[in-house]
């Protein structure tokens, strides 16, 4: 595991820039794992990432049952998969919510002086994610050539990150 690092923060922002959604998941009250789309709406400085959320939502209630939280991000066209464990807490601030307002959201909340809205901030903590940037004639002469060599780096890049 990478030592923490603001440049590990940097990474991060970088790997997940550009990925509309992340799949969250979460516990259910079962101890089974549910996962759901949702749209990143910022990525703070100090690694915080923000979502919109209905407060009385099944995952509200799971992530006040059981906080650790899962993101995913994939970006298949650009080689680009993420994991991001950290931790999840709800968020009522007014100004925080207007500030990331935009009109699309209205295709899902009243708008941003909804009582129900809220923002879902996820902390987190470490990640790890899987890069390869080529073409897929790149990565089936990647393919080829690991068979051959048996070396895996020809694959491209995996490493995690402590945030």
């Amino acid at each position: 595991m990478e030592a923490r690092s603001p440049d590990n923060l940097s990474k991060l922002h970088e790997l997940i820039k550009g990925i509309k959604f992340a799949m969250l998941t979460t516990v259910d009250p079962r101890g089974s794992l549910r996962s759901r789309p949702m749209t990143t709406l910022d990525a703070d400085a100090d690694g915080t990432l923000w979502f919109f959320t209905h407060d009385d939502s099944a995952k509200v209630a799971e992530t006040e049952q059981e906080r650790h939280v899962n993101l995913a991000y994939a970006e298949p066209s650009d080689h680009r998969y993420v994991s991001v464990s950290g931790t999840a807490r709800l968020i009522y601030d007014r100004e925080k919510i207007k500030a990331l307002w935009r009109p699309p959201h209205k295709a899902f909340f009243e708008g941003p002086d909804d009582p129900h809205l809220a923002l879902l901030q996820v902390t987190p903590q470490e990640a790890e994610y899987w890069t390869a940037g080529s073409t897929w004639i790149g990565q089936a002469f990647r393919f080829v050539t690991t068979m051959i060599t048996g070396n895996v780096e020809d694959m491209g890049e995996n490493k995690k990150l402590k945030l």
